[in-house]
């Protein structure tokens, strides 16, 4: 018996053959079940646990791939479109901020929206918004300028920042991780002791993850001066006292993950 306790559970997952030789032996009468752990049951979505609950905030994060010859042309519509809907009284929806990716994916601009009032004002910004007959004309012109689009659905994290508009010159870092599934609030406990870590030079803007589109990704933005102010808050992070324990505890819950250097458009609000 203590041979079989000092072997630990992810093994007697991953190896097989193990497994079915302690079910038989005489030595291990106890239920391999007693092995696993059974984490502890949840009457609550990852939404209503880990979002802030004085906000009925939902955002979505739109990837554009412009064709080369047409990024001017694109950022001009965006100019002058983007504002104006975000200044319209009667849609319940506003641009956070726009951007080109300077290091990433060449010829992308991402886009980040807030809709005030959850589910319900996605649906009442849709229909009012196809009603508009230059949001139309936007609509039709811009598809002639792209190569793709993707985007996804996003709840704020309730211990990040909410994004609010900056004055710059700054450049932007979006950190893009996709974790292994049912990780996602271990994810955040880790970040929730760790984010005071971050915040010394103002430098966090905002921390979210996917509700619909892909899966398991966590966004956190990030903004700088430039690249060299970037590495230096970077290193200061791992003289803070906690810091290590929060990149310890998390790297194992990522499968992938992505960096992308952003640039403001004009019209954006986080500048």
């Amino acid at each position: 018996m203590n041979l079989v306790r000092q072997i630990s559970p992810q093994k007697l997952v991953i190896n097989g053959v193990l497994k079915r030789n302690f079910a038989r032996s005489s030595q291990c009468s106890a239920n391999v079940k007693d092995f696993f752990y059974k984490p502890k049951p949840r009457d609550s979505s990852h939404s209503s646990i880990l979002t802030k609950k004085e906000k009925n905030h939902l955002y979505k994060i739109q990837f554009h791939s412009v064709k080369p010859g047409a990024l001017d042309e694109y950022k001009d519509i965006c100019a002058e479109i983007l504002p104006k809907i975000s200044a319209d009284p009667d849609l319940p929806v506003e641009c956070v901020g726009s951007w080109s990716c300077w290091y990433g994916d060449q010829d992308q601009v991402v886009h980040l929206w807030r809709y005030n009032g959850g589910f319900p004002a996605i649906g009442e910004a849709n229909q009012k918004m196809s009603s508009l007959e230059w949001y139309k004309d936007m609509r039709k012109k811009r598809s002639h300028m792209l190569l793709g689009r993707r985007n996804q659905l996003l709840f704020e994290f309730s211990f990040w920042n909410t994004p609010e508009p900056r004055d710059g010159p700054n450049i932007y870092e979006l950190r893009t991780y996709q974790l292994k599934p049912g990780t996602l609030i271990e994810w955040a406990n880790s970040w929730a002791r760790g984010i005071s870590n971050r915040q010394t030079n103002n430098e966090a803007v905002g921390g979210f993850f996917s509700e619909i589109g892909d899966l398991n990704i966590v966004h956190h933005l990030w903004a700088y001066k430039d690249l060299h102010h970037r590495k230096v808050t970077r290193g200061k992070a791992w003289t803070s006292e906690g810091w290590d324990n929060v990149v310890y505890y998390t790297v194992p819950l990522i499968r992938e993950m992505k960096s992308q250097i952003m640039i403001p458009l004009p019209h954006s609000p986080l500048q």
